[in-house]
């Protein structure tokens, strides 16, 4: 897996996505056969509520230990669903991505959450990249279509850099060391920053100490 994918799903999971990552999507050819459109690197889920880095309901000092960025631009009561582009490079989007039949096929994995199906949301990514639509349990399905990339600035909600994903994942290690410590991260990228972490190394962006 290419390691920056590798970064974002790490990243995706630790704020509560479930995820997909380098789903191939095939279409049958004009002579019969079958082919690969493309392979949509990272497709996630992730349902309503506050997430916690460990249960502790039963502590006596009732510590929340909340994760939460503001960069995902979550919303209550909002299933967010990413369909995402990873590049080492600037942040932009594979025109395959943004055909029917591949946000069709990606989409139709998760039509039992759609309240009236994916047609819809297809074609209003299409158009605009994000889509809002009800969704079977009552709450708002919010459907986009995210380039994640070497972009400098703030998140959107189209676009996150990776420097952002390096420095929440970071924030995370710091802020719960006592809680990852005992845990072995066995994806690369999340290892090797969890090393870097616990040697004391400190990560800085290109011309973030300039005035």
């Amino acid at each position: 897996m290419d390691i920056a994918v590798n970064l974002v799903e790490s990243y995706l999971r630790l704020n509560g996505y479930l995820t997909l990552t380098e789903v191939e999507v095939q279409r049958r050819g004009r002579d019969g056969h079958y082919e690969s459109v493309t392979d949509v690197d990272v497709v996630a889920i992730r349902y309503p509520g506050d997430l916690y880095a460990v249960d502790d309901h039963l502590d006596p000092q009732g510590r929340l230990l909340l994760i939460e960025d503001p960069g995902l631009h979550l919303a209550e009561r909002m299933v967010d669903v990413i369909v995402g582009e990873v590049k080492q490079g600037a942040a932009r989007l594979n025109p395959a991505l943004t055909t029917h039949e591949v946000l069709h096929q990606i989409l139709r994995r998760l039509d039992w959450i759609y309240e009236s199906g994916v047609e819809g949301t297809v074609a209003t990514l299409q158009q605009v990249g994000v889509s809002e639509t009800p969704g079977r349990s009552g709450a708002i399905v919010r459907t986009r279509l995210v380039a994640f990339g070497g972009t400098s600035g703030e998140p959107t909600v189209t676009t996150i850099p990776l420097g952002h994903v390096l420095t929440q994942m970071v924030r995370f290690m710091e802020r719960f060391e006592d809680v990852v410590r005992p845990s072995q991260f066995g994806e690369p990228a999340p290892a090797m920053l969890h090393l870097m972490v616990k040697c004391g190394y400190t990560i800085l962006q290109r011309g973030a100490d300039r005035a």
